[in-house]
């Protein structure tokens, strides 16, 4: 098996950003959601606001994040989630753990992704483990992936919501994809992953699988009933 995809989302929910090379780190994928759109009630993300998903977001070399080449603090990225997102919404960097919906790691199979037959970016992963027979990694859970130094613990499979039924392009939305991921996937695809070991990783790395005992200190945000403020 090897790595034949890397993807951060600097910002929730906003689209995100193809790597070649990524730092894992005991909070996840370095940089990834470290900004979030938020309301004077809570978080906002792409399930109630489909057109966050198509805004652009991109680290720049500076390693401060971008909406629509905008600076996320300023007055311009603003004004841009404001026209998807509605008149009240801000952006604010936030990095608690609750900031991940499962757990900082979402780890798909190229098997699997192959016979969904749809759009990648809809499941959001940040990385794409290829050499993989599809619904093989239906067996991981309670193995760890070994990728050089790096060391990534697979907790279970991943529950999917309203967003794979979006067009990350366009903001259109087409049920027939979640309704395919629900019959032919029993609605779990990709997997919740976290880093146990961190290590730098690369488009083509080879990645081993072994047994493991090891657990997550800590599971999910606001999907798991434990909502975070901003």
């Amino acid at each position: 098996m090897y790595i034949a995809g890397l993807w951060r989302y600097p910002v929730k929910s906003l689209s995100g950003e193809a790597l070649k090379t990524a730092q894992l780190t005991g909070d996840g994928l370095s940089g990834d959601r470290v900004v979030h759109v938020a309301s004077p009630h809570g978080p906002l993300t792409g399930r109630t606001r489909h057109g966050l998903l198509t805004v652009h977001a991109a680290t720049g070399l500076d390693g401060v994040p971008r909406v629509a080449g905008h600076l996320w603090n300023t007055i311009k990225a603003t004004q841009v989630i404001r026209t998807v997102a509605g008149p009240q919404a801000r952006l604010v960097g936030y990095r608690g753990p609750e900031r991940f919906d499962v757990l900082n790691l979402l780890v798909a199979t190229d098997g699997t992704v192959a016979e969904l037959n749809a759009d990648i970016r809809r499941l959001r992963p940040n990385l794409l483990i290829g050499g993989v027979p599809p619904g093989a990694e239906h067996s991981w859970p309670g193995h760890e992936l070994v990728i050089g130094e790096a060391i990534i613990g697979v907790h279970s499979m991943r529950q999917r919501c309203i967003v794979t039924s979006i067009d990350p392009d366009s903001g259109t939305q087409d049920l027939e994809v979640f309704r395919r991921i629900r019959q032919r996937f029993g609605n779990e695809l990709a997997l919740n992953c976290w880093v146990i070991r961190p290590g730098t990783v690369h488009l083509g790395d080879r990645v081993d699988r072994r047994p493991t005992t090891a657990e997550p200190a800590h599971l999910g945000g606001g999907i798991l009933g434990r909502p975070y403020s901003l």
